[in-house]
């Protein structure tokens, strides 16, 4: 190893010294083993094959020897600094446009070198199971994996790692680039998703895969999230219990700000075009308060990366009985994921008509993926595509002892997609007492009527956890799940 100029100085110093020989060498190795301590060090989302976002500007950070002078190169661009006083430094690289590969040079007490950089759009993949799930276990998982000669997609995995206090950095194998013999353990909704997006833009694609099956809402949300939000004021007044451990004392990774310790903050201003995100299961049952938690989820990670139009595309989760539990409770989450998109720059991939209801992992990711990277085509880069979504609930009006209910996103119209009557309507009277309905397409509209009901006040749709009604657009998207009552 060579040592660093103060140790060299330090060095020299002990060799004019009359010091005894023992002294010395004493001094000497405890010289060098400082000198190990502070070596130039990035932290792991800097590896061979990244890809760095492009038309932003690129921070790059680390760490090396107090007051060292740090110089990055990309390009034939650069940037220096010096590393402060506890031996962090950081730069940003002018923007750039994509391309490469390229090589990303750091030079300071020491020098290392990033080959094969790619510049291009970088998308974080966070959630729960469906996100996480790989491409090994997808539908025509075989098919999929012999023909993923993709080598612009890059995909790092973030290992699960929860974390009492918010780190500096995470252990990881680095990037990937994606061929038949890696694409088998990436995010399968990340890599169609990111799949789709090089097809329609035609540049690299980065997929940071930061997921853990099981997990909730809150351990992925940042202090700065729980605090924006008055409906969570007893978890941001809390903020310093949390994360908590269990009764080994490991730490607990389903409480607050434990995975945002350990598996965000960690690669924290790494530049990134926006989020997509697979959870809910996890939060089921907590209906609008699961609103509540997105929102805080989604302002915190615009804070943390001073992003405040971050894109966030998220996927509403899909049929599933979930055993002997109130089947009103999954429509209760559907509701709150409908309502996120209230949150501007935000989009949902509506999933009713490719789940399993006895399957809590439905394995059509090709299509979430699709769905996802439509609403980014559209929304963040300016893609002329006309329909996006499927039909969105828009509003009501009572016609005599009829509903008429409008939509948002009808597209080219309003079918039945199987060509049978529309399904799982159904409607109330002032008596709050819910029945089968039927449901006729009018134009943009659906008028929804029952025998039963002579003075209807509210109309519910796919109100059920297995529920996989038969509305869409012509496009093919399917209608999201609603009610109209706030019983």
């Amino acid at each position: 190893m060579t040592a660093s100029r103060p140790v060299r100085r330090l060095l020299a110093t002990v060799t004019r010294c009359a010091c005894s020989a023992a002294l010395a060498a004493v001094l000497i190795a405890l010289c060098f083993s400082s000198a190990a301590v502070a070596e130039l060090k990035l932290p792991s989302i800097f590896s061979d094959h990244m890809v760095l976002q492009r038309a932003k500007p690129l921070p790059v950070w680390g760490w090396d020897d107090p007051g060292t002078q740090v110089t990055v190169t990309l390009d034939g661009q650069s940037a220096r600094t010096k590393a402060d006083a506890r031996g962090r430094w950081q730069v940003t690289l002018p923007a750039h446009a994509a391309g490469g590969p390229f090589t990303l040079t750091v030079k300071g007490s020491g020098e290392k070198s990033f080959r094969d950089v790619l510049v291009g759009e970088v998308w974080i993949c966070s959630g729960q199971s469906n996100m996480e799930w790989p491409v090994s276990r997808v539908l025509d998982a075989e098919k999929e994996i012999a023909s993923a000669n993709f080598p612009r997609i890059r995909h790092i995995k973030i290992p699960h790692t929860p974390a009492a206090t918010p780190q500096s950095d995470v252990k990881s194998s680095g990037w990937q680039v994606c061929s038949p013999t890696t694409v088998a353990g990436f995010t399968a909704v990340g890599y169609f998703y990111g799949r789709n997006l090089l097809q329609q833009l035609d540049c690299p694609i980065g997929l940071i895969g930061s997921n853990w099956g099981g997990t909730r809402i809150e351990p992925w949300t940042p202090p700065v999230g729980f605090q924006s939000v008055p409906a969570l004021k007893e978890i941001a007044d809390n903020l310093s219990q949390y994360p908590s451990r269990k009764a080994n004392k490991a730490i607990n990774h389903q409480s607050p700000l434990a995975l945002y310790n350990g598996m965000i903050h960690p690669f924290i201003p790494y530049a990134v075009r926006g989020a997509i995100w697979y959870q809910g299961e996890s939060n089921n049952g907590e209906g609008m308060l699961y609103y509540e938690k997105m929102k805080a989820l989604i302002f915190g990670w615009r804070k943390v990366w001073n992003e405040p139009e971050l894109p966030f595309y998220y996927v509403q989760l899909a049929p599933f009985r979930y055993g002997r539990r109130d089947p009103r409770l999954l429509p209760g989450i559907w509701e709150a994921q409908l309502k996120t998109l209230s949150v501007p720059h935000t989009g949902m991939a509506v999933t009713v008509d490719i789940g399993n209801v006895k399957d809590i992992h439905p394995r059509n990711k090709q299509e979430v993926g699709r769905r996802l990277a439509l609403w980014a085509l559209a929304k963040t880069y300016g893609k002329p595509i006309a329909v996006y979504s499927g039909p969105l609930y828009r509003g009501m009006k009572v016609e005599g002892n009829a509903i008429r209910i409008s939509f948002d996103h009808t597209g080219s119209g309003l079918v039945s997609r199987d060509g049978k009557p529309l399904s799982w309507f159904t409607i109330a009277g002032e008596d709050k007492r819910f029945v089968e309905a039927k449901a006729v397409i009018d134009g943009d509209t659906v008028v929804v009527s029952s025998p039963e009901v002579s003075k209807p006040v509210a109309v519910r749709f796919g109100w059920h956890d297995t529920a996989e009604p038969n509305l869409s657009n012509k496009e093919g998207l399917p209608a999201s799940p609603f009610r109209t009552d706030s019983w």
